[in-house]
């Protein structure tokens, strides 16, 4: 009877294994046979690096769109990834107990906030900063980078905190024991001891930044063109399609699922970079 029991139960987990691998299948799948013909009809060069995107005028370019993921996911990491590590080397080496109590639930809580209600905040405070006091528009790439680098902190912190905190306690150790300062044996021996952990944070966040859609429709001005600087508007390839999507149908509805795939693949190769990276750094 516990041999049975214990047979169902590695069946069952099985069956719930084989649901969510089978259910990525189906949803790629779905994309693909979806987006395909667009790549047929316009061709994939035309398609992916082509400068203007009217799809009342059958042409579908996705370049500037890339080129908008790509550099608000840049302005959200620089934001981003240097205060993430630096708020976890402080929770995990310098906070005193009453202080990581308070910090850990806000930054826990940070997460949980909906991304339109950034996208709010950012609408209300940030915009009519950037407006003021650098001028433009204020629906800018660095107004999307900003409240995109706010929002992958909490994945970044935790994760760092996680990797730092789980090294040996002899690493630190030895580190004084030979005479290091604190932070020389933060610097030269945690830090790298955690690398691995600390770069999969980093790319799960820089995930999470490319992947946003309501925060950004609400704070890049969605201009269908090539940046010129960090103060011009721009789209980006999820934007592109919460916005078109709703009302799109034939060989516009076509081009925004080849839109998915596109940005399906840049996504999974930087899970790919990242599961890659933290194989050879162990």
């Amino acid at each position: 009877m516990r041999k049975f029991k214990e047979r169902l139960s590695g069946r069952i987990f099985l069956i719930f294994a084989l649901s969510s691998i089978s259910s990525l299948a189906l949803i790629t799948i779905f994309i693909i046979v979806q987006g395909a013909p667009t790549f047929v009809n316009v061709g994939f060069i035309d398609f992916v690096f082509g400068l203007e995107w009217a799809p009342g005028q059958g042409k579908f370019g996705i370049l500037p769109m890339i080129v908008g993921s790509f550099s608000v996911t840049l302005g959200a990491a620089i934001i981003g990834i240097p205060i993430g590590i630096c708020c976890s080397i402080f929770l995990s080496e310098f906070a005193p107990a009453p202080l990581r109590n308070l910090f850990r639930p806000a930054i826990q809580l940070l997460a949980g906030i909906p991304s339109v209600v950034y996208g709010f905040w950012g609408l209300l405070f940030v915009v009519p900063a950037i407006r003021n006091v650098l001028g433009g528009p204020g629906l800018s790439i660095l107004a999307g980078s900003i409240i995109l680098g706010i929002m992958i902190l909490p994945t970044v912190i935790s994760i760092s905190e996680v990797s730092i905190l789980a090294l040996p306690r002899q690493y630190k150790e030895g580190g004084l024991a030979l005479g290091l300062t604190h932070w020389q044996t933060i610097r030269h021996v945690l830090l790298p001891a955690a690398k691995s952990g600390i770069i999969a944070g980093v790319v799960l966040g820089i995930g999470r930044a490319i992947g946003e859609t309501m925060a950004v429709i609400m704070l890049l001005g969605n201009a269908v063109a090539l940046p010129q600087s960090i103060l011009d508007p721009v789209r980006t390839l999820t934007t592109n399609i919460g916005i078109e999507m709703g009302y799109a149908t034939g060989e516009h509805q076509q081009a925004l699922f080849a839109t998915g795939i596109v940005l399906f693949v840049i996504i999974m190769g930087i899970n790919s970079l990242a599961q890659y990276l933290v194989r050879r750094e162990r």
